[in-house]
């Protein structure tokens, strides 16, 4: 017996595990990994992120071990043909955060285990669920066999291929879109430092960030899924698409995919919600993702303290499901504006598409629009985010 359950260990159930542990809530976390993952793909922390992340003791930790991108510049032909500044649109943080995801994943665990050291549950595989309409009950395996976790809210945060989802019957329609991309870390070799970069060429985007320790991330749009992607295919699109040339042999990571989209019908089902990728998954372009998630933990906090208290839960768990459901929405959106953006163009159609881009960031009220939206505070705030209070 708990307080709350929540299904998935990654970033955002680890957030919203130590969120609810501060406000005097029973938290288990269970996860079905024997250990954190290795593999970065989620780098980028937006400011309202990093907000969030201030409330549980840890924004300033990721900072120091991350790179703040303050400016981002679009390329094209070799040319800067806009800039983009971050300073305006966040006073607190006025940039945005690069960091692994594996170092996001190890500092939020320490936080965890700092508020309850047996908080977190690992090899948990979750197999069925019941809610009696005063309790969930959910059936997990572990290595120690067969066992059964028992409280009265319980969070999907469980990914895009959410067992949570599934056991709730929740519809989640896929959509597809023709775009793919091949990605990998390299040593630093380009001129733009601590600097964004996105080069808008004929062949499609070359996205291109700062990482710790003297690493680039660059991310390549393709028309097709790599056969089989490696190290020098990769250097060698950069290359020809950029002119940066990089050192395939110190590739570091590598990984191609996909996209897609899912929007849940609906993110709460009786003493049940969905948070991130189990809700909502959406482009990784743009990198609002994780982000997204976290928000949907702040924003969920009020309606589960509600549940605990046995006070009238109800409107607070409507509240959360349309304006996370809003936000969701308004984000896929932006990811798709953003994989508009870096499709192939032929000549006659690039050169003045970039002249229009290049002469409405000249405009400094446009500039700070773009930034806001680019960052996460242009679109729709849960009102129950604006309104609680999360100190512990």
């Amino acid at each position: 017996m708990t307080d709350a359950l929540i299904v998935g260990g990654g970033p955002v159930g680890l957030f919203l595990g130590s969120l609810l542990l501060q406000h005097g809530v029973e938290v288990r976390v269970l996860e079905r990994r024997t250990g954190r993952n290795a593999h970065t793909r989620a780098i980028g922390i937006h400011p309202p992120a990093l907000a969030a992340l201030e409330r549980i003791g840890v924004a300033r930790e990721l900072i120091g071990r991350g790179v703040p991108i303050r400016q981002g510049f679009a390329v094209s032909k070799g040319r800067r043909i806009a800039r983009m500044q971050f300073a305006p649109v966040s006073e607190r943080y006025p940039f945005v955060l690069a960091v692994p995801q594996p170092v996001t994943e190890e500092v939020l665990e320490r936080r965890l285990r700092e508020l309850d050291s047996g908080a977190l549950i690992r090899n948990a595989r979750v197999t069925g669920m019941h809610d009696d309409g005063g309790r969930v009950t959910l059936s997990v395996t572990t290595g120690g066999g067969a066992a059964s976790h028992s409280a009265a809210f319980a969070v999907g945060a469980d990914g895009a291929y959410s067992t949570m989802r599934s056991l709730l019957g929740v519809p989640a329609p896929e959509k597809l879109y023709p775009d793919h991309y091949l990605m990998g870390d390299f040593p630093e070799s380009s001129a733009f430092g601590s600097d964004a970069a996105l080069f808008l060429e004929r062949d499609g985007i070359v996205e291109s960030f700062p990482l710790p320790g003297g690493v680039r991330r660059w991310v390549v749009r393709l028309g097709r899924p790599p056969a089989c992607p490696d190290a020098e295919q990769l250097a060698g699109l950069v290359a020809r698409r950029t002119g940066v040339p990089l050192d395939a042999g110190a590739n570091t990571m590598l990984s191609s995919f996909s996209v897609r989209a899912r929007l849940a019908a609906r993110m709460v089902s009786g003493r049940t919600a969905l948070i991130g990728d189990a809700a909502h998954e959406i482009s990784p372009i743009g990198g609002q993702g994780m982000n997204l998630g976290w928000l949907d933990a702040e924003a969920l906090l009020p309606a589960i303290l509600t549940v605990v208290r046995g006070e009238p839960s109800a409107p607070a768990l409507r509240l959360f499901d349309a304006s996370r459901r809003r936000a969701a929405a308004a984000a896929k959106r932006q990811a798709e504006v953003n994989m508009a953006l870096g499709r192939p163009l032929p000549d006659g159609l690039l050169r003045p598409r970039n002249a229009a881009i290049a002469g409405v960031a000249a405009i400094p009220a446009f500039n700070a629009l773009v930034a806001r939206r680019f960052t996460m505070q242009g679109g729709p705030r849960s009102d129950a985010v604006r309104g609680t209070r999360l100190s512990p």
